[in-house]
């Protein structure tokens, strides 16, 4: 019939009923008629088996008509200090901003929010974080996304607090997480093992000017990370830096001679350079060497040939002094058969047999005395 509608409202939705845009009614489920020939009416159904109101006035309504949809909506309100965290038959499903309001329907679906003081305590509960951060709760992850700020601190590390750009605590390995709404945190992870640097290429002029060119290999580890992220912006380019200047100051106040005659002497003078420098600051220098000290071509033959002439002038020492002590031994061995003739005699035998090792054939006239004499004096007869 003209002017009359008929609306069926089924089981699981509800109906707000809206006269010249004005709300109501809350409609129940059913089938209803009205008489509207100049279109005032208007009804939005609404699932409930979403139990949110869906709609873009629905804090509009919360605040305005509170007296009408309190049999039908469970009306929360956040406070400006708190989150709200939003139950939905016992599960967790979503958090609500501060100053948020919220129409719920009632029956169908059981809805609680639990409230939390953000004011100071800005920690998410430890049983909520484990459930958000659950592999098989992705979606509940991404609904609270933009409210939490969730970082791993490794067991290698340390955790570097701050909130709205103040440094807070320190935290010790594990998994954290933080309520962002009203402030800013972030979290620098600083690594506490034993780390390396190394120092390479550095151009430096000796103290009698030869140009080196040298390597230096460092390691340190950080003591007090709270003390060092308070005192130096950048760690690694302070230490960096120090060992560099470390280094020149060690071999320019050095001639080649001194750097090439003690190199521990060098790495102990740059290790208490160093650790003068970054002792105060959070970090500890447990190890500095020097890897490698390059000359350059023309004074790596220079000093080869001066290696060469000291090693053929010790060759040529240790020779002479041989040679003294062959003659002083030949000298007491004369005096002891001068002054025993019984080793002459020896002496002479001992030539003999030297003498007939390279003669086919002797023949012996007048005995062994006369061998003796004969052979001693054909001896002495040759030219």
């Amino acid at each position: 019939m003209f002017g009359f509608k008929r609306v069926v409202i089924a089981d699981f939705e509800r109906a707000l009923l809206w006269k010249n845009q004005q709300l109501t009614r809350v409609l129940n489920p059913g089938v209803y008629q009205y008489f509207d020939p100049l279109g005032r009416v208007r009804i939005s159904k609404h699932d409930i088996t979403e139990p949110e109101l869906n709609d873009a006035r629905a804090d509009f309504l919360a605040k305005t008509k509170s007296a009408l949809l309190a049999p039908y909506f469970d009306i929360v309100e956040i406070g400006d200090t708190e989150v709200g965290l939003v139950y939905k038959d016992g599960k967790l499903s979503n958090v609500l901003a501060p100053g948020a309001r919220k129409l719920y329907w009632l029956g169908l679906t059981d809805v609680d929010v639990e409230r939390q003081d953000i004011s100071e305590d800005y920690f998410v509960p430890e049983t909520v974080l484990k459930r958000v951060t659950r592999p098989r709760e992705a979606g509940l992850l991404e609904a609270f996304q933009t409210a939490l700020y969730v970082v791993e601190v490794p067991d290698t590390a340390v955790g570097l607090l701050s909130v709205n750009g103040k440094f807070e605590k320190v935290l010790a390995p594990g998994v954290y997480g933080y309520w962002t709404f009203n402030r800013r945190i972030s979290v620098d992870i600083v690594d506490m093992r034993l780390q390396s640097m190394e120092v390479s290429g550095q151009e430096i002029l000796s103290r009698d000017k030869v140009s080196l060119r040298a390597n230096l290999s460092a390691t340190y580890q950080v003591t007090d990370a709270a003390k060092l992220r308070a005192q130096i912006a950048k760690p690694d380019e302070y230490l960096y830096r120090e060992l560099q200047f470390g280094l020149r100051q060690v071999i320019g106040t050095r001639t080649l001679e001194e750097i090439l005659s003690d190199k521990g002497d060098l790495d102990g003078a740059i290790s208490t350079y160093i650790k003068s420098k970054v002792t105060d600051y959070g970090m500890k220098v447990s190890g500095v060497g020097i890897k490698d000290i390059i000359l350059p071509g023309d004074m790596k033959s220079i000093l080869n040939q001066v290696v060469e002439a000291e090693k053929a002038a010790q060759a040529n020492v240790i020779k002479r002094r041989e040679e003294t002590s062959a003659t002083r031994s030949l000298l007491n061995t004369a005096k002891l058969m001068d002054e025993h003739p019984t080793l002459m005699r020896l002496k002479e035998l001992e030539a003999l047999e030297k003498v007939t090792d390279k003669i086919d054939r002797l023949t012996v006239f007048g005995g062994l005395d006369g061998v003796l004499n004969d052979t001693i004096r054909i001896a002495a007869k040759t030219p």
